[in-house]
């Protein structure tokens, strides 16, 4: 795979809506642009803790395992399922609580099922894989910035990210329908399995 065939890939992966982008476009309606980019650390981390073991181990160890695919899908939609009811039972946008936390980004994009895709099939090459994790790295980033300046855009979060209290409420809550919509679809997948 060429580099550029690399980059479209993992972008068209990465820019697909699901449980990470959900929570970075809710962090920029909360917190507004900047405040949802100090996010991008801890979704790196999230992704990095499911990519890199992956990428180095590699399909093999999860081919003798299948249980422990099964076991990792529904894990990812139990977590899902918890995030949509948190956000639901929010409290409301004039609190000082905020819906996405770093440690729930972390946890959420190490199980997305995005990164098995990514560790399992496209960033594994012994000769690049160095290049090819300095690349995933740049375009995590630029799907988060896209992701977080459409929430900012929506929550009409400010610098400071004082955005409108009824839109952001909305966004919580179609966040949270989307998440357990989510959650449904990944526990289906994975009793099927």
């Amino acid at each position: 795979m060429t580099p550029l065939d690399l980059s479209l890939a993992v972008l068209a992966l990465l820019l697909t809506p699901g449980p990470t982008n959900t929570l970075i476009l809710l962090a920029g309606a909360e917190r507004g642009l900047r405040g949802a980019l100090r996010l991008i650390p801890a979704e790196l981390a999230g992704y990095f803790l499911t990519v890199l073991p992956l990428a180095l181990l590699g399909a093999a160890a999860l081919e003798g395992l299948p249980a422990l695919r099964i076991a990792v899908t529904l894990a990812a939609a139990l977590w899902v399922a918890v995030l949509a009811v948190r956000l639901w039972r929010l409290p409301g946008p004039d609190s000082a609580g905020r819906a996405v936390s770093a440690r729930a980004l972390v946890t959420t994009t190490a199980l997305n099922p995005k990164a098995l895709i990514f560790g399992l099939v496209l960033l594994p090459s012994p000769e690049r894989l160095g290049g090819n994790l300095a690349l995933f790295a740049a375009l995590v980033a630029l799907a988060a910035v896209f992701w977080a300046a459409v929430g900012a855009g929506l929550g009409g979060a400010g610098p400071g990210g004082a955005g409108r209290p009824r839109a952001l409420l909305v966004l919580r809550r179609l966040a949270s329908v989307f998440l357990a919509a989510m959650s449904l679809l990944l526990a289906l997948r994975g009793v099927g399995a």
